[in-house]
């Protein structure tokens, strides 16, 4: 053995680098199929809509959150039921009302007590503790309970009593509200709707379609679904979306394509500079590629291309931009204003 001088400093032993991540249990073409078979199934029971069916299962295959806004009766509700009636892991439903308080949604510390009479703190989980969760009408509580979920949306953890509790993968909020013009409603504050994936407008059938409607729903045979996948293939699939590469000059794309939607910065086109008081986050950007990376897969390609992220702008940026008002006084929308700046982004 040698000894070193005194005050010489020991060499440390130099770390072992990570092990390589596992490669994806799905293949592409296994991933394109059984997401189409998801979309069939719902389309089962929900008519029409196929841009809302396919938005809601992009978002569930990015491992996002996604909030759907429409009037009542137009099968929001329905569409995430049928969605977690098609695939097999645990689901939960919150009902938002005005009196519901946080501890309804996470959960609460409780004293129980054994056999023998010794009594012990025990964490009773609330419905938030479950794979799919549907927040129905999250906009008629008030802005303390709608911010209960920010930590699990984000984080996917819940913290009680300075006990932090980690949620199953796969996890997946979906968000119904209704317009804020409605009686009773309370605007989601800003750093929560950052934290959905997208913003999905459901919009009122055609007239075939409610003749459909009506044909479906009030027979003797209601339509029956089927389970197409497992919690496990899902985050197999998500996992999958994520090693789709996109070229340096598509990412680029995305990044001015964010950049345009802020009002003070020299590349916003004039209808941002006018409408916009201040443009999307970089959740915005990392929903753009997500999306593109799982459209790509779901039109049988390996690469993301700048149609995929024009698919993808809308839902996943209207709520991110927040307009002054004069966009209010003008009747602008979120809608026109990225489609505004899809124009003005030239592809390079």
């Amino acid at each position: 053995m040698i000894n070193q001088p005194a005050g010489t400093p020991q060499q440390q032993p130099i770390p072992a680098a990570p092990p390589a991540p596992a490669p994806p249990r799905v293949s592409p073409e296994e991933f394109r199929q059984r997401a189409q078979a998801i979309e069939a199934e719902v389309s089962q029971v929900i008519v029409g809509q196929r841009e809302l069916i396919r938005q809601t299962v992009v978002t569930l295959l990015a491992g996002g959150n996604a909030l759907l806004e429409g009037v009542p009766g137009l099968a929001k509700t329905t569409l995430v039921r049928t969605l977690a009636d098609v695939i097999d892991c645990g689901f939960s439903r919150i009902q938002f009302t005005p009196d519901l308080m946080p501890a309804d949604i996470i959960g609460t510390t409780l004293i129980s007590e054994d056999d023998r009479g010794h009594k012990a703190f025990r964490f009773e989980p609330g419905p938030i503790f479950a794979n799919m969760v549907l927040a129905d009408e999250i906009n008629r509580a008030t802005p303390k309970t709608q911010s209960a979920l920010l930590e699990a949306m984000q984080e996917r953890t819940v913290t009680v009593a300075k006990t932090i509790h980690k949620l199953q993968a796969p996890f997946f909020v979906l968000a119904t509200q209704n317009p804020l013009e409605m009686e009773g409603t309370y605007p989601l504050p800003e750093a929560q709707l950052d934290r959905f994936f997208f913003k999905i407008n459901v919009t009122f059938p055609t007239a075939a379609e409610l003749v459909e409607i009506a044909s479906r729903t009030t027979g003797s045979r209601p339509p029956q679904t089927r389970k197409i996948a497992s919690g496990e293939l899902i985050k197999d699939m998500q996992d999958l979306a994520r090693t789709v590469p996109i070229a340096s000059h598509v990412l680029a794309y995305a990044a001015r394509l964010i950049t345009a939607s802020h009002p003070e910065a020299k590349e916003a086109p004039a209808i941002t500079k006018q409408y916009v008081r201040y443009g999307a986050s970089p959740r915005g950007m990392q929903a753009l590629i997500l999306a593109g990376k799982i459209m790509a897969l779901l039109d049988g390609r390996f690469n993301v291309a700048f149609a995929d992220l024009k698919a993808a702008a809308l839902p996943a940026l209207r709520h991110r931009c927040v307009l002054n008002f004069e966009a209010q006084a003008e009747g602008v929308n979120p809608d026109d204003v990225i489609k505004g700046m899809l124009e003005s982004v030239k592809e390079e």
